[in-house]
């Protein structure tokens, strides 16, 4: 539901490659292909096989299907068939199956830790150990009922005017609770050498503000659902039916008035638009009713003299919304936004009204085991602090230089791509070249890992252990303010399936957690690997190069260093991007949102271009004399589409379908496979495609931007 992790407020505008089971946020020239170059040399190589296991699975390719047809059932059919969507899951596919491989080890850690009762207090052993521990015993959560959770209520309950009112804004904003705003300390965009205070639109529970205010049956459905899940709630606080009917519908008439003020998803992908720098004492003007001036020093940020606002019309009406809105209705939101913020903390039956709603937002036929769940909880709470032992387990040196070895010639690549573009002037590909050659690579874990010398953790109570691990992880980011920017933090824990592109910092990161199969195999061809893990790369390094990474220069500035018509030709060849993506259709009446999804796309299709490119490279040093051998009777090409293919194959319920479109940059996984290969040359030739196939755009049609 709501957006409590400030990390996915501070990357909302980094490129994350795909946004599974959390989720963070964004993130071609036609070159000569292996199978070219080998049939103009003598005789191939005998082709040959991998044990299973290794590389590509061809149990997977469903051959009934031509591969010009639909290139997803093809490379991925028998999959499909093979493993439908296990009950506690709403989509299930390659990141799924490697997050499962990841949690086996994840549990194994947490189990010996939480086991180990001895281990010296105040050390990362313990409070890993601890917080798994006093998350997993659900009869002490029992037990305690909501004796922890009082002194959070008796604190809103307190409230007796707009400032006490300012006072429990400021709280919710350490507990991170998702109300009404959100505050964090990030670089500021446009001097991206120092950290700002910055203030986002926020407090909604509902998935977006469209939610709210559709009026098709769907929609209808869910915001019914939505007062069940209030009502029942407040009644599980203690309020008799009417009253929490009552404050049900209050809650909703709040939050329908905050999303009256919001932005749209694809609104908020203009960063220029979300930049409005003032000073604390003029948006305590604007804004009266939130008391910015005595809300900061609160909040550790006293110093501040100025503030990024983000969408000022959200927050003059969120400022009038405060003394407009009596305050009894304003606690009763607050008491909401808290307790809906800890479900799992508190005894079943609010983990039960909880979910009964997730099912109806997503389709999920069953709750996942609380010991998944609470791997997630652990990790986002202490990620770094066990992420040690993961990477130990999970991660190899060789591993890591492998990947270095391809993030480097495919950077390499995409340099060769930018040179060679015919559609952009000198002037602005001498500033793309500075900026590429500029890029951070971060690979595996952090080289500095977080201190948490200053969060207290017990077995006492899971629910204090999760306020408390909110409360250090706030403070911890208010106390960069003013101190050098830490160009060593990272935004994901090591075990993480996923990457992102940060454009502050001009940085590609890879945790250790997608450093495996079937996106990177040290033991696989490099035509596996550059088409799993090499797309992933190259579609991050492009994300630097996206509708929105493209803003922002090497030093990771909002800065315009294109030349004007230089922009006007790439929004030109991104909106033909754009309208592709609008007309596919993952379900009846159901179209995937061109301009939501545009960085995501625009990145797949770069990625997977330079990826290719970098390929070719690669094989041509391995090779020289062009005699490239196959595997499994596939052309190198044939393998690298394949691979790409296989890791986006994925098996989605109609529900999180209908969700995804409405609320994720991403596209569904099916168009990212196909999407970017109706616009490539390499992939027609590498299976022999005319001219057409379903899977061939025409020529005046296709995309092509790196």
């Amino acid at each position: 539901m709501k957006n409590r992790n400030r990390v996915s407020i501070v990357v909302a505008a980094w490129g994350a490659l795909a946004l599974w089971g959390c989720a963070s946020s964004s993130k071609t020239a036609t070159t000569t292909t292996t199978q070219t170059t080998a049939s103009t040399t003598t005789a191939a190589p005998a082709a040959e096989s991998y044990p299973a296991g290794v590389g590509l699975n061809v149990a997977n390719l469903d051959k009934s299907v031509a591969p010009c047809d639909d290139f997803n059932q093809y490379a991925s059919g028998n999959w499909y068939k093979n493993n439908p969507i296990p009950a506690a899951e709403v989509r299930w596919g390659s990141f799924n199956e490697l997050a499962d491989k990841n949690n086996a080890v994840m549990r194994q850690i947490l189990d010996e830790a939480a086991a180990n009762k001895n281990a010296a207090k105040g050390t990362n052993a313990q409070k890993v150990g601890d917080y798994y521990a006093s998350a997993m015993d659900t009869a002490a959560i029992e037990a305690a009922g909501l004796k922890y959770l009082q002194p959070e209520l008796a604190r809103i309950s307190a409230a007796k005017d707009l400032k006490s009112l300012q006072s429990q804004l400021v709280r919710a904003q350490m507990l991170q609770t998702g109300a009404l705003f959100n505050t964090y300390v990030g670089q500021d965009d446009k001097i991206s050498s120092q950290y700002a205070v910055n203030l986002y639109q926020g407090g909604l529970s509902l998935p977006d503000r469209d939610y709210y205010l559709k009026e098709d049956a769907r929609s209808k459905g869910i915001r019914a659902a939505y007062m069940t899940y209030l009502t029942n709630t407040f009644k599980l606080l203690g309020d008799n039916e009417a009253t929490a009917k009552k404050n049900a519908e209050t809650v909703m008439r709040l939050e329908t008035r905050l999303a009256k003020a919001s932005k749209s998803r694809v609104d908020l992908r203009d960063p220029y638009a979300n930049y409005n720098k003032m000073t604390v004492a003029e948006a305590n003007k604007r804004f009266p009713n939130l008391g910015l001036s005595a809300m900061l020093p609160q909040l550790g940020l006293g110093s501040a003299k100025e503030v990024i606002v983000g969408q000022p019309a959200f927050f003059q009406e969120a400022s009038n919304a405060m003394k407009a809105e009596p305050l009894n209705d304003w606690k009763t939101y607050l008491r909401w936004h808290l307790v809906s913020s800890v479900p799992s903390a508190l005894p079943q039956a609010f983990n039960d009204e909880s979910f009964r709603f997730q099912q109806v937002l997503t389709g999920a036929k069953k709750q996942q085991p609380r010991w998944k769940r609470m791997i997630r909880a652990t990790d986002g709470a202490l990620g770094e602090a066990f992420g040690q032992l993961y990477v130990d387990k999970a991660f190899t040196p060789e591993a890591k230089a492998k990947a270095m070895e391809m993030v480097s010639n495919i950077k390499e690549a995409m340099g060769e791509h930018i040179q060679r573009n015919d559609w952009m002037s000198d002037a602005t590909k001498k500033e793309a070249m500075k900026k590429l050659n500029a890029f951070t690579v971060k690979i595996g874990y952090p080289d500095q890992w977080k201190d948490y010398s200053a969060l207290n953790i017990s077995r006492e109570s899971y629910l204090k252990n999760v306020l408390a691990s909110r409360e250090w992880a706030y403070r911890d980011m208010a106390s960069k303010f003013g101190k050098p920017i830490d160009r060593k933090e990272w935004g994901m824990t090591p075990p993480t399936v996923n990457a992102y592109y940060n454009p502050s910092m001009n940085e590609i990161v890879f945790p250790a957690g997608i450093m495996q199969p079937p996106f990177f195999d040290p033991k696989a061809d490099d035509a596996v690997n550059y088409g799993g893990m090499g797309a992933v790369i190259g579609h991050e390094i492009t994300h630097g190069f996206d509708d929105q990474g493209r803003q922002y220069d090497a030093e990771g500035n909002l800065k315009d260093w294109w030349t004007k018509e230089d922009a006007e030709k790439f929004e030109a060849r991104a909106a033909v991007v754009g309208k592709q993506y609008s007309a596919f259709q993952p379900l009846d009446s159901v179209y995937v949102n061109g301009k939501l999804t545009m960085g995501e796309n625009l990145a797949d299709l770069g990625g997977l271009s330079i990826a290719h490119s970098a390929l070719q490279k690669q094989l041509k040093k391995q090779y020289p004399n062009g005699n490239v051998p196959k595997y499994d009777g596939l052309t190198p090409d044939q393998r690298f589409f394949l691979a790409w293919a296989q890791i986006w194959r994925t098996n989605a319920r109609p529900e999180f379908l209908r969700q995804q479109v409405l609320t994720d940059p991403h596209s569904p996984a099916q168009f990212r496979t196909n999407g970017p290969l109706m616009n490539m040359p390499q992939f027609f030739e590498a299976f022999g495609c005319k001219e057409d196939a379903k899977m061939v755009r025409a020529k005046t049609e296709r995309a092509k931007i790196w």
